[in-house]
């Protein structure tokens, strides 16, 4: 396949981005062409003025399987036994999950089947998700020597520590149902209606200033990073640099007059 068969993109009239993995023959695993192929894209939305929200969908009956354990073993055959091509790959997978925190734009997860290891991880990396009530998940390493250490980074900033060890040491398939209790996804909807529920979703985010939307997300990931001294000093700072932006104005003058806000995106 080539890259570009293998991640799908349609750009909708409300400036919704729809990215779907389309390497269904290898559960869409995250290959070297694949992590190729988002990292790309999600760099490309970012610097798309067209582009309002990002959905991440996915085409067969698994989302993600993680990294594909092919292309993994088959670097075993070098004189170091793997150790760069694994760096390499695990640079890769790692810069895919940042480009999709540090894209501006808001990312929702479409998932459908199952969502395993660096798949589950490319779940959690999102914004937000929504998965078919029969959708799974799970960071299985363990079953096969391997803890899933680089799932682990975005999957414990989704759900509370006890929740996330589980998953973890344990390896087991996880119900959607329980994911949405655990924080790792939004909404659990019957699989008929998925992609409505999730495009509804980002028509109504995508109806909001694109300046806002990229300022609350930036400041989203960056304070929860900080002690909460810090994060308080940061946000506010934030807020004081998004009162002076034209929307906030004509926002916050569109409330007080009881209309509707035209939004430059600036």
């Amino acid at each position: 396949m080539q890259q570009q068969d293998i991640l799908l993109s349609d750009l909708d009239d409300h400036g919704i981005l729809r990215m779907t993995l389309n390497d269904s023959g290898r559960r869409n695993a995250l290959s070297e062409a694949m992590l190729a192929a988002l990292a790309q894209a999600f760099a490309d939305a970012g610097e798309n003025s067209q582009v309002r929200v990002v959905v991440l969908a996915a085409n067969g009956p698994a989302y993600c399987a993680g990294h594909d354990l092919k292309e993994m073993t088959a670097g075993r055959a070098a004189g170091d036994g793997g150790r760069a091509y694994f760096a390499k790959v695990m640079a890769m997978c790692s810069a895919t999950m940042q480009a999709i925190v540090n894209c501006p734009k808001p990312v929702i997860a479409e998932v459908t089947g199952i969502a395993t290891a660096a798949g589950c991880q490319l779940v959690a990396s999102c914004d937000l998700a929504i998965a078919a009530d029969t959708a799974q998940f799970s960071t299985p390493g363990v079953h096969i020597g391997l803890f899933c250490s680089t799932p682990m980074v975005a999957l414990s900033r989704n759900v509370t520590s006890k929740h996330a060890m589980e998953m973890l040491l344990t390896g087991d398939m996880t119900p959607a149902r329980r994911a949405e209790e655990t924080g790792l996804i939004n909404r659990t909807v019957p699989p008929a209606g998925l992609r409505e529920a999730t495009m509804e979703m980002a028509r109504r985010i995508a109806s909001k200033s694109v300046m806002t939307l990229a300022t609350g997300k930036r400041a989203f990931y960056a304070q929860r990073e900080m002690p909460l001294a810090d994060a308080y000093n940061y946000a506010s700072g934030v807020m004081v640099d998004n009162m002076l932006a034209r929307d906030a104005a004509e926002g916050i003058g569109a409330f007080l007059e009881k209309r509707s806000p035209q939004w430059q995106d600036q």
